[in-house]
Parts: C-alpha cells; structure tokens; sequence
C-alpha cells in the first residue's frame, strides 16, 4: 500500500501547486519512481472520469477508511484501468472491493455518455505543442566526447537530418555544442547509455542557464547552483568546469537531496560538492562559499512554461494567469534569492532562470533586482547580448522593463514555438567584468598581432644587413 501513498503524495503536491509533474516526481526515491510516475501520469490522464465515476457511487461518503480523493483516484483506476490494486487484502483495499460492481457500472455510464468506444478514448489528449518538441540528450562530455557519441548513434541505425522527419533522424542542436536532437517518440530511460550516465535527458532550454553562466574550467574555480536538485543542470556546469574546481550544489529537501546526490554520482560528477542545506541561509561571508565567482539561480517557478508530454494534464485546474497571489509569492522569493547571490563579495556572474511564461516571474524580476541596494553597491548591470546566446532569435519583453533595451540581454523561449518547453534567462555581472573579458582577449590577441606587425619585416632586414657587414669584413 506504500507505493500507492507515495502516488497521493505527488498528486497532494500537484494539488497544492508546489511544482511541476517533473519537479515533484524527482523527489520520489529512485527505486519507486519509475512506478510511481506511471501511476500518477495516468490517474491524471483519467482524473476527469474517475472523479465523475466516485463520486456517482459515492465512495468517498461510504468508506470514511479511504481518506482523501486522491487515494480514493489512484485506487479506483487499478481497480478499473489496469491489473488491479496491487496491494494486500487490507482493509483499504477491501473498501474499494466492496463497491467494484457499482464504480464498474458507472465507469461503463461515463463511457456511453461520451461515445467513447475503448478506454483510452476517455483519456485526457497530449499537449499538441509536445508534438513539435524534439527528444533532446545531452552528451555528457565527463564521461566521453560528441564524436563518439555521434558515432554511437550512428551505428545504432540513426541518421543525421531533422529530427521531426523520422523516428530514426537526429541532429547536432545549433546552439549548445553538446546537446542532440531525436525524434520526440525516441525512448532512452531504459538505454544503456543512460543507465550509465553517458547521455542526460534535459530539455535544450533547460541547458541554457549552465551554457550561458559558461564557468571557468580551472582548478581554483568556485561555482554555486544554489538550487540544484534534480542535478541536470549541475551536472552540465560540471561538464562545462570539466570536473575542474570545485562547484557547490544547495538542495534544502531532503528527499530531492537524495535524488540530486545518486544523479551527480551516475553523471561521474567529481568537482561537486552537495550541501543539503537552503541557499538563503548561508552566509556570504562564509570562507569556504564566499568565494564563488559564478552563482547559477533556477528557483521555484510556476513551471507554466512546461509543456513537454506531461503538464499539460494539470492544465484544467493552475489556470496560472488567474493566480495573481501564488505568482507575486514566487516572484518576492526569486527577488530574495538574486538579492542573497549579489551579496557574495566574489561573485562576478549571476544566472537567473526560470521554466515560467509569466513575466511577473521573468522581467518583473529583473527589472526590481537592477533597482536593489545589492545590485546598486555591487555594481551589478545585465550582461550584453553578446554573453547571453547572441544567436537565439527570440528575447526579452521590452514593455515589461524600465529601460527596454534590457530586453536584448534577455533569453525566452515559446513553448512549441521554438521547440523547447517555454523558458526564461538572464544574466547579471558585475560593472567590470565586461572590461575585464575584453582586456584578457586583448592580451590574448597581442602576441599574433605582433608577429605580423609592419615593424617585423625591417627587424628582419636589419639582421640581414648585419650579416651582410660582417661577411664583407671578414
């Protein structure tokens, strides 16, 4: 009966609007979670039936031993939709048993009532925006390079071309150099590749927060993900250090703790310390934190830019646009979060992401961060477009900002429109570190400047000339 509990669990979550089906599924332990994800995501995809069918029987109002609705959902769509309750003969089990004649009967009525022919007729229809998603893998660069990995594939039967065309079609994404393209039907959670931690299946937005903080790959580098569990984008800033430095990951649950520990481990994630602990209660001035140069932020969101083949089933009841309240609570969080990160005196880069459509959350955000004292005394800007993905084409809402030519420094994504899950990035740095960049890529460029400076030949003819004396001489 455990694993059913662990079901009504997640769906109390997804009731009380604390995160999406992903987010929340992620704290289930590993061992359950496959199974548990199963059951939530068709007790979801059948919720609008269920419901109809327990409340015409009245089970609820029967059995006082089934204690809330959605135990009472998972139960009855065993009983109706799959093998049956997989549980011993306890006394919940034996409540819902009682009534299977009726709760059969109903469900038959709701099918007729629908003209439905077969069950999954009744089920609630995929997001049509999934459709032009791409099934995206990362290539895990601290395990193997993309040469294999395209390699890999190929030999797998794979071919490259547009990864919408055919199931057996993937490319090279334009943007993140590490990051493949599958047709959205492909499957890998079972694939060897995975299970040993080669490939990370992560949305291609989803990678931008780590590609565009870009952390240095040397081995005094200090790197914050302040909020890293389930790990995919750790894993990538990683990657990107080449496990280099040291990089601290904050997870405040502890379930998600658990599943953001097993994930850097399966990802070969040396350079990482995990630290269950909030971000917000550390302090800036701690030695061994306060010395972080890159802080990446993915707080909680609204996760109303998730569309990607699961959240659209909670879409008929978090109409996001008319909860004003719950939105405003994230934003004074997010803003709290940003304030913290600019508090840390060696902070030089500061990401700040989100999964949400709503810009409330995105250049609302912003737009009150660049007016803090923390921003103000640390001499915080955004970055220029060149630093944030200058070649993504769609950016920022200039109306939502105080000056809108911040919106250029901004990264958005349309949920289906850009073949990502709807997303949102921008990156702060401090006043001087633009200059700073500029001045190591001058120095770098200095040395092949010189060698083809105009002084270089007449060096060359004056040695010549030189020779020439000296052999006349003698």
């Amino acid at each position: 009966m455990n694993f059913y509990f662990e079901a009504v669990n997640v769906l109390d979550k997804l009731d009380a609007k604390k995160g999406s089906i992903k987010g929340v599924l992620a704290s289930v332990p590993e061992k359950n979670r496959k199974r548990t994800a199963a059951l939530v995501i068709e007790t979801l995809k059948y919720k609008q039936v269920l419901s109809e069918v327990i409340e015409a029987a009245q089970l609820l109002k029967q059995e006082k031993k089934i204690t809330s609705r959605n135990l009472a959902l998972v139960l009855v769509h065993d009983l109706l939709l799959s093998r049956g309750i997989q549980a011993g003969d306890g006394p919940i089990k034996q409540a819902v048993l009682r009534h299977k004649t009726r709760l059969t009967s109903e469900f038959t009525r709701a099918k007729l009532k629908r003209g439905a022919k077969s069950n999954e007729e009744l089920a609630q229809t995929d997001d049509s925006r999934a459709a032009s998603i791409p099934r995206y893998i990362r290539v895990n660069r601290t395990c193997w390079t993309m040469k294999d990995a395209l390699k890999t594939f190929q030999a797998q039967g794979y071919e490259l071309g547009d990864p919408l065309s055919s199931p057996k079609s993937f490319k090279q994404d334009d943007h993140i150099p590490d990051l493949l393209a599958f047709h959205p039907s492909a499957r890998f959670v079972d694939d060897p590749l995975y299970l040993s931690g080669k490939i990370i299946l992560q949305d291609k937005a989803s990678c931008f927060p780590a590609h565009i903080l870009a952390p240095p790959a040397r081995d005094n580098a200090v790197v914050i993900d302040a909020t890293a569990a389930p790990g995919n984008k750790t894993s990538h800033l990683c990657a990107i250090m080449q496990n280099k430095g040291k990089l601290y990951a904050f997870e405040r649950d502890r379930k998600r703790f658990s599943t953001l520990k097993t994930m850097l481990s399966k990802a070969h994630c040396t350079n990482v310390e995990a630290v269950n602990s909030d971000f917000l209660t550390i302090s800036s001035s701690d030695p061994k934190f306060g010395r972080a140069t890159h802080i990446l932020l993915d707080p909680s969101c609204s996760g109303s830019g998730i569309v990607n083949r699961m959240d659209h089933l909670l879409a008929a009841e978090q109409e996001e646009d008319d909860d004003s309240d719950r939105l405003n609570k994230l934003a004074a969080f997010q803003l709290k979060m940003i304030r913290h990160a600019m508090t840390f005196p060696s902070v030089q880069r500061i990401v700040y992401s989100t999964c949400s459509v709503h810009a409330i959350e995105n250049e609302h955000v912003v737009r009150q961060a660049l007016k803090t004292e923390e921003a103000t005394t640390g001499g915080f800007r955004l970055a220029r477009r060149n630093q944030v993905l200058p070649n993504w084409h769609r950016r920022g809402f200039p109306e939502k900002l105080d000056d809108p030519v911040n919106a250029d420094a901004l990264v958005r994504c349309s949920p289906g429109e850009d073949a990502t899950n709807g997303f949102f990035v921008s990156l702060f740095v401090r006043g001087d570190e633009d200059d700073a960049s500029e001045r190591a890529m001058k120095k770098r460029k200095e040395p092949a400047e010189a060698h083809d400076s105009p002084e270089q030949p007449a060096t060359k003819r004056k040695k010549k000339k030189k020779k020439t004396v000296k052999a006349t001489e003698t």
